[in-house]
């Protein structure tokens, strides 16, 4: 079994920032896309950004200049820096792990607030 574990989420006023993280672990034998999703009340769950085995990242459009997600392979590990958030920012978010030859892994979700 593969778990991946979340940690990071919290609440924070709009323009703050946080860091999300997650720590995959179990029977991994290959690695692929590692991102994240996240998903508000009331919506679906919603891409939000993925990095590859090369680093090459794609972002939504609502995050690109104020998230960087980086990865270490060795580690299993991915984070996520959140910057400049906005109140609809606010959402459960889920890390994601392409590994054992295209099987989706997800972690539990970490809440985060963005409220004043």
């Amino acid at each position: 079994q593969v778990q991946l574990v979340e940690s990071g989420g919290g609440s924070v006023q709009p323009g703050g920032s946080l860091r999300l993280s997650c720590a995959a672990s179990g029977s991994i034998f290959s690695i692929g896309d590692m991102g994240w999703h996240c998903q508000a009340p009331g919506k679906q769950r919603e891409f939000v950004v993925r990095i590859n085995q090369l680093g090459i990242t794609n972002y939504a459009d609502s995050v690109k200049g104020r998230f960087t997600i980086s990865r270490d392979n060795a580690k299993k590990t991915w984070n996520l820096q959140m910057n400049s958030l906005k109140p609809e920012d606010t959402a459960l978010y889920y890390c994601h792990l392409v590994a054992n030859m295209g099987v989706d892994y997800w972690g539990q979700g970490t809440p985060v607030t963005v409220s004043s």
